[in-house]
C-alpha cells in the first residue's frame, strides 16, 4: 500500500482542482487506516466504446492507490434482478423474511443474505456484492447522475439490499451493518448532483450503516442546469481529468 503523502504528491494538489482534489485526499485518508474495502461502480458504457465512466476511474484511482485490501465489482457486470416490492405486497411486508434466505453456503456463508428475489431467480449475482459486503470495514458506492437522480443500476442495487434495512426497522432484529462505514461518490453534468449525495447519504442512514461525511461528495461539471451545449458536454472529461489531475 502506497503511503498517503507518496499518493498526494503523485496526485499534486496544484494541478487539480483543490475542491475536488481536497474530497479525494479526505477519502483516502479515511480508507487507508480500514482493513478491507469494497467499491461498487454503477455507471455503465457499451463494451465496444473504449470508455470508462467518470465515478468508475475514480473508484480505480482509489484502489490503485489502497492496493489489495480493495475489492472493485462493477454492479453493471452483474446479473441483478429488479427488486420484486415485497416490502409493499398484499400481505403487508414480506421482505428479508427468515424463509427467504439464500441457502447456499457457497453464496451466502454469513447467513444474512435473505432476498425472494435471488430465490425466485437462479442466476441472479446479487450474492457476489452481499458476500463481500458482510465481510467489508467499508462499502462505497460510485454512481453518475442521470435527470437528476443516480443512475438506473445504483437505484436496482440500493432497492434489491432493502432487505438489510427491513430486518431491524420492520422485523426488530439486529442491524447486520452497524459496523460497516459507507459512501457515496458521484460524477454528473449540470444538474442536482449535491442533493442526489444528500438523499443518498440519508438512504445510507436509515439502512443502518455507518455514514462518514469524508466519504460523501459529488463533482459536477457546470452549475448551470440549462447548459446542454455540445461544446459542454465535450470539455467535460477533460475538465474530469485536469480537476483530478488523472
Amino acid at each position: 500500500m502506497l503511503k498517503l503523502s507518496k499518493i498526494l504528491k503523485e496526485i499534486d494538489l496544484k494541478k487539480g482542482d483543490k475542491k475536488s482534489m481536497k474530497n479525494l485526499e479526505k477519502t483516502i485518508d479515511f480508507l487507508k487506516d480500514k482493513n478491507k474495502i469494497l467499491l461498487l461502480t454503477t455507471s455503465n458504457r457499451w463494451k465496444k466504446s473504449g470508455d470508462t465512466p467518470k465515478s468508475t476511474l475514480l473508484a480505480k484511482a482509489i484502489k490503485k492507490s489502497l492496493g489489495k485490501k480493495v475489492g472493485l465489482i462493477e454492479v453493471p457486470e452483474l446479473k441483478i434482478y429488479p427488486c420484486e416490492g415485497n416490502v409493499s405486497n398484499k400481505d403487508g411486508n414480506g421482505c428479508g423474511l427468515k424463509d427467504a434466505i439464500l441457502k447456499n453456503k457457497t453464496k451466502n456463508p454469513s447467513g444474512f443474505h435473505r432476498c425472494w428475489a435471488s430465490i425466485n431467480n437462479e442466476d441472479d449475482e446479487l450474492w457476489k456484492i452481499s458476500k463481500e459486503l458482510f465481510e467489508s470495514d467499508v462499502v462505497l458506492f460510485f454512481a453518475s447522475v442521470r435527470w437528476g437522480q443516480a443512475n438506473s443500476y445504483y437505484q436496482k442495487l440500493i432497492e434489491r439490499l432493502d432487505w438489510i434495512e427491513n430486518r431491524h426497522t420492520t422485523l426488530g432484529e439486529d442491524n447486520i451493518i452497524k459496523d460497516i462505514y459507507s459512501g457515496f461518490i458521484c460524477t454528473g453534468q449540470n444538474w442536482n448532483g449535491e442533493n442526489v449525495v444528500e438523499t443518498q447519504k440519508q438512504v445510507h442512514d436509515f439502512y443502518g450503516f455507518k455514514i462518514n461525511e469524508d466519504l460523501y461528495w459529488n463533482w459536477q461539471y457546470t452549475q448551470d442546469a440549462n447548459d446542454e451545449t455540445k461544446e459542454s458536454y465535450k470539455k467535460t472529461f477533460g475538465a474530469f481529468e485536469d480537476d483530478f489531475n488523472l
